[in-house]
């Protein structure tokens, strides 16, 4: 009993140590980092992790110091148990007040456990989010009076989400979008209330919108595409009210063709074990899932197959 006791008390400590740890390192290439922002060219030149789940934590920072937000307030929709998010550092550095949302089984003690809420002021929500609900949640915390970062990774229909949000409902947006679907297509899964990417498809691979979709709904939003992480798997944008040719003046948006190249491999097999497909075999393996092709506004449920010409 006592060497459970014990060993209790040295992993908490021991997680409280990493993430002061992690603090540090973060403050510090931060700091570095800063004197360059000004003439940065490439997003993926400040891609740096420190609590988020690839290289958002830095590219985040630069962003918000091009506009001036010292103390940002956020919406992160989409967290698991906090402990490797978009807002994270954000939090802990600032004494930010923030909004977190996950539908995770005891989401506030699982939050509690690894972030000092007393830091600042957290709103935890235990919620699935969806097209219906997502405007009365944020409307219900008076969140987007002013807000400065909107980041949304749901695995799932966050295309139909974005599409109830009014214009300029943040400064800077963190979108989630699926690589597998290519640079070209127009798509998304379908707006289902309870979607989880695993019943939907047992690879996991099938979730999500396109790139050109993420960017599509974001310009109907007031929003314009500065790049993505080096990972290829989010999109960042900021708010029309913040012009590019004054706050990034020397940044170039990545091209379509050099982004066009998300090598992670996360598929499983109909057993649930990892099977690391690759290339064109990711959208082959889910070639009997149905899409909705979003042209010209004009939504057509479709199979990946015949999108694809895959026989």
């Amino acid at each position: 009993m006592i060497s459970k006791i014990k060993n209790y008390i040295f992993k908490r400590y021991f997680k409280k140590y990493q993430i002061e740890k992690k603090i540090m390192i973060g403050h510090s290439h931060f700091l570095n980092m800063r004197g360059k922002y000004a003439d940065l060219k490439k997003l993926s030149n400040v891609d740096y992790k420190v609590f988020s789940q690839n290289g958002e934590d830095g590219i985040i920072d630069y962003l918000i110091r091009q506009i001036n937000i010292d103390k940002p307030k956020f919406i992160e929709i989409g967290v698991g148990d906090y402990s490797e998010s978009n807002t994270k550092f954000i939090f802990e550095t600032t004494s930010a007040h923030g909004m977190i949302v996950d539908c995770l089984k005891n989401f506030k003690e699982k939050v509690k456990e690894n972030t000092k809420i007393w830091k600042g002021q957290l709103e935890i929500i235990e919620q699935q989010v969806n097209s219906k609900n997502i405007i009365n949640l944020i409307n219900s915390k008076h969140f987007f009076e002013n807000l400065d970062i909107f980041s949304l990774d749901i695995d799932g229909i966050d295309y139909w989400i974005i599409k109830e949000l009014p214009k300029n409902f943040s400064k800077i947006a963190i979108i989630e979008y699926n690589p597998i679907f290519g640079i070209e297509k127009h798509v998304t899964v379908p707006n289902l209330d309870n979607f989880n990417r695993t019943d939907y498809h047992y690879s996991n691979l099938c979730f999500g919108m396109s790139l050109r979709a993420a960017i599509e709904i974001m310009k109907e939003k007031n929003f314009y595409f500065v790049g993505v992480n080096l990972m290829r798997n989010n999109a960042f944008f900021v708010s029309n009210i913040f012009p590019k040719d004054e706050y990034f003046r020397n940044l170039q948006v990545d091209n379509f063709e050099e982004i066009d190249n998300a090598n992670f491999q996360e598929s499983r097999d109909k057993n649930n074990n990892l099977n690391y497909l690759g290339g064109k075999k990711k959208i082959q393996e889910i070639y009997e899932c149905e899409v909705v092709k979003l042209d010209n506004n004009n939504y057509k449920k479709i199979k990946i197959k015949d999108l694809y010409n895959i026989k």
